[in-house]
């Protein structure tokens, strides 16, 4: 999609945090924007028609998929239908595996992991119907390593990276010009630290032992201290996107020689992490890498934070 003036962006989880930044990001592009999330909208809504384009807002739950669907409809009837899909709604409630409630495993899955499966299963066919657009699927740096003490988000988080690769090469056996994207990132402030604030009535809550209670603690330091701001990523998603129509054909030979980058994180996090976004496009693609001290293009591709291979 090397041209976004004009087109559709739907974001979910769009109220605070990634979502927020990335809907911005699209009307600074001249986008016009769907917001869609389960908390108030009011402000992010505002903010984008400032930019001068059209917007609309809707409050959902992407884990029920007579909502999600709702929502396309809607885009379809005021906007002209979606031409850039985000399923990015995410939450992070922490536990040890064992420790974790069947209520806190429900809400999580039907977030993070069913969230993006309703997100396809409503907005694929359109895109296809008229052979354009992409999808941009947020998952974490946990759906490519496993930390301690967040087995159901690490279960969420590797469940849609390989639900975006397989829906790849789907379109691409299709021979659909659609793109499918997969962000990755580590520690970038937002709220997901905050997720409790939108535990929905009626699901049991996790009885948080001691050592949860301090990774809590670990992890809202480490999220308040992220080098990348939820603007950089947006930044980088936006390059991404628009660059899949130029993008080297070269990553056809494996899916797995993606860029990554790595930095060392705060003491309290006391581990390393990496940010990846990998970038799906018909077999090419590209990998926006996360800047240390300055930005770096990658084998003289000319685009500052983007890899080509």
């Amino acid at each position: 999609m090397k041209e976004l003036e004009g087109k559709v962006a739907a974001v979910t989880g769009a109220a605070s945090g990634l979502g927020r930044a990335m809907a911005l990001a699209f009307a600074d592009e001249g986008m016009h924007v769907a917001l869609g999330d389960v908390s108030d909208l009011d402000e992010v809504l505002t903010a984008v028609k400032r930019r001068g384009v059209n917007a609309l807002a809707m409050k959902l739950d992407v884990s029920k998929a007579l909502e999600v669907e709702a929502f396309a409809q809607k885009i379809d009837a005021e906007l002209g239908g979606a031409h850039l899909v985000c399923n990015n709604a995410g939450v992070s409630p922490l536990g040890a595996a064992w420790e974790t409630s069947v209520g806190d495993w429900q809400w999580i899955l039907g977030v993070n992991l069913w969230g993006v499966i309703n997100g396809v299963r409503s907005f694929l066919p359109r895109l296809m119907a008229r052979n354009e657009g992409h999808v941009v699927n947020t998952a974490s740096v946990a759906g490519l390593i496993n930390p301690p003490g967040s087995g159901a988000y690490n279960v969420t988080k590797h469940a849609v990276v390989a639900l975006s690769e397989t829906l790849h090469h789907d379109l691409r056996e299709r021979n659909s010009a659609v793109g499918v994207s997969v962000l990755c990132p580590a520690y970038v402030p937002t709220g997901i630290a905050d997720s409790e604030r939108n535990r929905p009535s009626g699901l049991q809550a996790t009885v948080k032992s001691r050592e949860t209670l301090a990774r809590e603690q670990m992890l809202r330091k480490a999220v308040e201290s992220g080098r990348l701001s939820a603007d950089d990523v947006a930044r980088a998603v936006v390059q991404a996107v628009k660059g899949s129509a130029s993008t080297s054909s070269r990553i056809r030979a494996s899916r797995a020689r993606s860029a990554r980058a790595w930095k060392t994180s705060s003491k309290s996090a006391r581990r390393a992490t990496r940010w990846r976004f990998r970038r799906r496009d018909r077999g090419r693609g590209a990998s926006a890498r996360r800047p240390s001290s300055r930005w770096r293009s990658r084998r003289g591709s000319g685009q500052a934070g983007v890899s080509r291979r």
